[in-house]
């Protein structure tokens, strides 16, 4: 059975630089045997992040694969705040928030990119949590910001 850290590896996964956070607050805090890790937005390998509007100038599957980095963007946080995703024990909890338009109802769709990655990096039972997907106005026109909380070993 591979580690997380091997199946990022197997996967051919580039992680985007970590965010620097935007406000007053931490990236990531350890309380008891979790791991808590502030929203993140979709950051790209050179440092810039993904705008857009589900249901508006961004479909389904733009808008999923945006929700796909958010989970890289994630990866690179836990790795360069925390260490190595291999103390994850499991994901236990997400909040995905997907930019759309008043009209779009899909945004659990949306957020299937960021739990998709989830599932293929720590496993089908141990990648999957609770889960709610929301649709707002998110900071800076980003397509998606997503937090989660996980279980360490």
């Amino acid at each position: 059975m591979q580690s997380p850290s091997e199946k990022i590896k197997a996967l051919g996964l580039v992680l985007p630089p970590a965010p620097p956070p935007a406000g007053l607050y931490k990236p990531v805090l350890v309380v008891d045997k979790f791991l808590y890790i502030s929203g993140q937005g979709p950051m790209k390998s050179d440092g810039s992040l993904m705008i857009g509007r589900a249901g508006d100038d961004m479909n389904i599957e733009q808008a999923k694969l945006a929700a796909r980095q958010v989970g890289l963007t994630m990866l690179a946080t836990i790795e360069a705040h925390f260490g190595s995703v291999d103390k994850i024990k499991r994901i236990v909890k997400t909040l995905g928030m997907v930019n759309s338009a008043p009209d779009f109802g899909d945004q659990p769709l949306v957020i299937n990119g960021f739990s998709e990655l989830m599932s293929e990096v720590f496993g089908p039972d141990n990648g999957v949590g609770v889960r709610s997907a929301v649709g707002m106005i998110l900071p800076s026109g980003i397509a998606v910001e997503v937090e989660a909380m996980f279980e360490l070993y």
